[in-house]
């Protein structure tokens, strides 16, 4: 079982006494003392008081600048403190390796049965090549460790592939990791590539290397002690991908109908690098966002009909049988359903083919979500106009559409009628930038109703304005589980626990 440490990054002792019965609390299987963050440490009572009053295992580390740390003293002083932590019963003690060999001469050979030594190597620059690992690993090994830890740098998410493809190659208890955003993937899953353990943070402000989730996050979101060798791995592909609510929803869904999957936010720079690196078919799909919908047409064997008449694709499956990759488009089923059931939710009218057919649809943005309306309305037999930053992709797509393009300033005037839709389908108003709106408030008037794409918040202040302008509006949340549930059928084969879904979005957005 891989375990979960939580780094204790404390500046006095009574706040790492009270952080370590946090993380026992938490769920937490060990902590790791730094020892190197207390500003007034004396060794020869904080250490004792320390490992004496431990709740769980620990793991003693007194880093030093030159490796990451806070510690700017000598050797000689550090290497006495750790020699004590042994004696005192610590479970683990962290060294590096570029003093490994020095410090193990000084530790005596009856060390505790229950005592493991962990030689360290931290690369805060960039994760090097698979040789470089490997060799990394043996002269870690040659030391005489028990345990390998290799943290390095993810300048680009397919660095952490290099991490796994050393990890499971590894003949010795080994910790890979892979610090920052985009190295996240190598923490969740350690277990499924070997590592002996992880690290999980108490809060979003007391991590001790860039990139690590909370312990919270590690076991109540991403089920982490539910992963396996045999867990399959899907994940939002998306930059920026922070704010999303995928993984909360898909994940707690995966755990209640029993499918052994785990969803992960993918910072990605370079969508076909991406695909091309994680060609293991335990990575079974994906969802696919800003700014890679587009992009994602171009990269798959196959492209539903649908999707391709968009042009935009937001879900990616790999084929079990012989590995290619499928695109479909479920932003176009979700955010029409959604806003035909509030055009019926408005209005006394009798059911028509569709309550989009002769209306018009003002769609704002003219990327991957935006085709998508835009197409979706098209079809459902509304007139469509385009409105966008880009006036040239606004008129590319009204083209495509049988439409109208407008710049993103004419929207402000523009009302050759009255009861229009408005349809926003760009970032603006997505957390943390809450204060965008694509148009004026006093131009809501001439809309009978307003759809917002945007689900975080989920309240957007255009959706606010139009509500105060008494305009009967569509938050981004029904089209946010309206499309996850088309996609989650595509990742799993079952069918999407609709109640559930919405429970979830309700409770989290």
């Amino acid at each position: 079982m891989t375990l979960v440490c939580a780094p204790v990054v404390a500046t006095t002792v009574e706040e790492m006494e009270r952080d370590m019965a946090k993380a026992k609390s938490l769920g937490a299987d060990l902590v790791e003392i730094r020892l190197d963050f207390l500003r007034h440490f004396q060794p020869d009572i904080d250490l004792p008081r320390l490992i004496s009053n431990r709740p769980l295992p620990v793991l003693i580390t007194f880093r030093p600048n030159w490796e990451g740390g806070q510690y700017q003293g000598d050797d000689s002083t550090r290497f006495s403190v750790l020699r004590s932590a042994i004696e005192l019963g610590a479970e683990y003690v962290d060294i590096e390796l570029k003093v490994a060999e020095k410090f193990i001469s000084t530790i005596p050979d009856n060390r505790p049965d229950n005592f493991k030594l962990i030689v360290s190597s931290h690369n805060y620059e960039f994760t090097p090549s698979c040789e470089e690992l490997s060799d990394l690993v043996a002269r870690i090994q040659a030391t005489g460790a028990d345990i390998v830890k290799i943290a390095t740098t993810a300048l680009d998410i397919c660095d952490v592939a290099r991490m796994f493809q050393v990890m499971v190659h590894c003949h010795a208890p080994i910790i890979g990791l892979v610090m920052s955003e985009r190295g996240l993937m190598s923490r969740i899953l350690a277990p499924k590539f070997g590592g002996y353990l992880t690290f999980g943070k108490l809060d979003a402000e007391k991590e001790s290397a860039p990139g690590q989730p909370t312990i919270t996050e590690l076991l109540d979101i991403y089920n982490f002690r539910q992963i396996t060798a045999g867990t399959k791995v899907i994940g939002l592909i998306a930059n920026p991908v922070k704010q999303s609510k995928s993984p909360i929803l898909h994940n707690k869904c995966f755990k209640a109908v029993g499918f052994n999957g785990v969803y992960l936010p993918l910072l990605t720079d370079d969508l076909a690098k991406f695909l091309d690196t994680y060609l293991s078919p335990d990575f079974v799909g994906f969802s696919c966002s800003l700014p890679h919908k587009v992009t994602a047409v171009r990269c798959c064997n196959i492209v539903h009909p649908v999707a391709m008449s968009i042009g935009a694709v937001n879900t990616l499956i790999r084929r079990p049988y012989d590995g290619k990759l499928v695109g479909f488009n479920t932003d176009y089923i979700g955010s029409i359903s959604a806003i035909e059931d509030g055009i019926k939710g408005s209005s006394s009218k009798g059911d028509a083919v569709s309550p989009l057919a002769g209306r018009l649809v003002v769609v704002v943005g003219a990327g991957g979500a935006g085709k998508a309306v835009a197409f979706g309305a098209a079809e459902k037999g509304a007139r469509v106009v385009v409105a966008n930053r880009t006036y040239e992709r606004a008129v590319t797509l009204a083209k495509e559409v049988g439409g109208q393009a407008l710049s993103l300033a004419e929207l402000a005037t523009f009302h050759p009628e009255e009861g229009m839709i408005l349809a926003n389908a760009t970032s603006l108003g997505m957390y943390p930038n809450v204060d965008g709106t694509p148009i004026p408030k006093e131009a809501l008037r001439f809309y009978n109703l307003v759809f917002d794409a945007v689900y975080a918040p989920k309240v957007t202040r255009l959706l606010r304005e139009a509500q105060e302008s008494g305009v009967s509006t569509v938050s981004g949340v029904e089209m946010f589980v309206r499309q996850a549930m088309g996609q989650f059928e595509h990742f799993t084969g079952i069918d999407a626990p609709e109640s559930l879904m919405r429970e979830i979005a309700m409770k989290y957005t």
